[in-house]
């Protein structure tokens, strides 16, 4: 197995206990790392859906496992909850099973710059939207996930790798790049007002590297639509990683990229 080394690497919107959640390709991933700092930007376990409807397979067990075992290494593991983890926001500032939990953080770099890490749903007051286009948003996204479920299990079938057929969708919608403009925008203030050179989210399920008026944007995707990651590696640098990409058909090559931590 390929093994990914990298200073810190930043997941969030896993919603683990939700029916989207691609905890195969996650729980894989997962295994591969190695890296000083594991930062969950939120929406690691999706309370909402289980207060729906419980369920929690054996997959979404394992990660939890595994995520577990990282806190007992030298790896500092930091929980960030968003809104779909939202009970656990009142444990701000405390420390569970060797893992901080906090509902923002500032996060250095290794080029010694700082970053705001957040969830990202501080910043939902800030997306104009009126009422009806948030319930037809809500409503169309989930049968946008219900889509990509079927043609998921479609895909695995036939043989094929993964492909997010929402995403797709999604990137089409119109009015949608309306609000990932704004959203990106009011997490780029958040930072501006602490004069911090960057932001670091999730919340949107939409994976991006951006230069906002001087602030460093980045969001680090989700794993129910896109499978991706945000790696640090040992001097600053940061890269979005699609796990279909680089673990379905080409493995070695972020594996080149970042930099070998010494045995």
């Amino acid at each position: 197995m390929q093994t990914i080394y990298s200073k810190s690497v930043f997941i969030s919107d896993l919603h683990l206990g939700s029916l989207d959640c691609k905890a195969e390709m996650l729980l894989d991933f997962l295994n591969r790392i190695q890296c000083e700092n594991l930062y969950l930007v939120g929406d690691i376990v999706d309370m909402w859906a289980m207060s729906r409807q419980f369920r929690w397979p054996e997959l979404h067990n394992q990660i939890m496992h595994k995520i577990f075992q990282i806190s007992r290494t030298k790896t500092k593991v930091y929980y960030l909850p968003g809104n779909h983890d939202e009970p656990l926001q009142k444990y701000s500032g405390f420390e569970f099973a060797n893992i901080k939990i906090a509902r923002e953080l500032i996060h250095t770099s290794a080029d010694n710059k700082q970053y705001l890490v957040f969830h990202g749903d501080q910043c939902d007051g800030d997306v104009q939207l009126g009422k009806f286009e948030a319930w037809i948003g809500d409503k169309g996204y989930s049968l946008l996930l219900a889509l990509n479920r079927w043609y998921h299990l479609y895909k695995q079938k036939t043989g094929q790798n993964y492909w997010s057929l929402a995403g797709y969708i999604k990137s089409r919608i119109r009015g949608a790049g309306a609000a990932i403009t704004q959203y990106k925008k009011a997490a780029a203030e958040h930072a501006k007002r602490k004069k911090l050179h960057g932001v670091i989210c999730g919340h949107i399920h939409h994976p991006e590297s951006d230069q906002i008026n001087g602030i460093h944007y980045l969001n680090d995707g989700d794993w129910v639509e896109n499978c991706t990651a945000l790696l640090e590696n040992h001097q600053g640098e940061f890269s979005l990683m699609h796990y279909t990409e680089h673990f379905q058909s080409n493995v070695q090559q972020i594996d080149k990229k970042l930099p070998k931590r010494a045995a």
